[in-house]
């Protein structure tokens, strides 16, 4: 099978966002998707730029996708977040995702970040252990910790 892995253009945000809630479904939160393609067109393709989104593209359609966004980290610096690396079901296990996050590290390297990092849902036995298997460590001993809209607000609610 031959692809490319490239940027994405502003065109490529619909399928993308096709990939992004297909990820959704397959970590069981289907109706957790609310961004939009406008939205996907705005943070990552007008000032100020919020991610980059890298492409795997097969004979013309995109099959999968890295995005990635800078964070700063009181311990290291600069690192670069790696958000989603979702490859279509019908392409697993093609490469695409490999040639995806080799993208994705040769892009954090030639920033100069101090690291990559992302997470994995617990129950993706095979997602970690491709990440395993490519050298990455997976901290089991930590928790991502969230506010979404409606609990942000009731936090500022009882302030």
């Amino acid at each position: 099978m031959t692809f490319s892995i490239r940027k994405a253009t502003k065109e490529d945000m619909p399928r993308v966002l096709e990939l992004i809630v297909e990820l959704a479904v397959f970590e069981k939160e289907p109706d957790a998707v609310k961004v939009t393609v406008e939205d996907l067109e705005q943070g990552g393709f007008e000032d100020p730029k919020q991610f980059v989104c890298f492409v795997a593209e097969c004979e013309g359609k995109i099959e999968g996708i890295a995005l990635v966004y800078n964070r700063f980290s009181t311990w290291k610096g600069q690192v670069l977040h790696l958000e989603d690396l979702v490859v279509s079901e019908r392409k697993r296990g093609t490469g695409l995702g490999t040639a995806l996050l080799d993208e994705v590290v040769k892009y954090a390297y030639s920033l100069g970040v101090k690291r990559v990092s992302w997470e994995v849902i617990e129950w993706n036995e095979p997602a970690i252990s491709f990440y395993e298997k490519k050298g990455a460590l997976v901290k089991r001993d930590w928790f991502v910790v969230q506010l979404n809209e409606e609990e942000m607000k009731n936090y500022i609610a009882n302030i």
